[in-house]
């Protein structure tokens, strides 16, 4: 995994690499579900994190908000009363060229001489005003879920609005 922060690839820079099938060794995205809790029943409300500016949100940003927004409406709510759903995918591959630091790594590196790097993890684009996340559930848990998607919200590298509606 890449050891430079998350904030290096936070902006969308030139045309995103997707195409996984002429890349070698490409990492697995972290993300496990993109659909949690009661997968079966309707719900009457809709919660959704909606990202207020355009950016990239790295695969283990979407996993992390994930565990976060189920971890606080499973504890709150109960597993059966919401259904939680990623409508983001990390389809850029993120590349590194890495460089040797330290004594003697002159001798090592060779600088920008065939920099294209190597594939170090996946990344979604968002748009402007897209959602990134969802929860539905009943009148009742609107507040907790607002709370859960807050939380959520935080680990995603743009600010980000917590809106409700009616499910469709």
């Amino acid at each position: 995994m890449a050891r430079k922060p998350g904030s290096m690839y936070r902006y969308v820079r030139g045309k995103p690499s997707t195409r996984r099938e002429y890349m070698g060794g490409v990492p697995l995205s972290r993300i496990t579900q993109f659909v949690l809790g009661n997968k079966t029943d309707k719900f009457p409300v809709q919660i959704l994190l909606t990202a207020l500016e355009k950016c990239m949100v790295r695969h283990n940003a979407l996993e992390s908000a994930r565990i976060t927004a189920n971890r606080a409406m499973e504890k709150n709510v109960g597993l059966t009363n919401y259904r939680i759903q990623i409508r983001v995918y990390p389809h850029v591959v993120l590349r590194e060229n890495k460089q040797a630091t330290g004594a003697g790594a002159d001798r090592v590196s060779q600088g920008m001489r065939s920099a294209f790097g190597k594939a170090v993890g996946t990344a979604a684009e968002v748009k402007q005003n897209q959602i990134v996340m969802m929860v539905e559930t009943t009148e009742n848990y609107i507040q907790e879920a607002k709370n859960a998607l807050r939380k959520a919200g935080i680990k995603i590298p743009t600010p980000c609005k917590v809106t409700v509606g009616k499910a469709a």
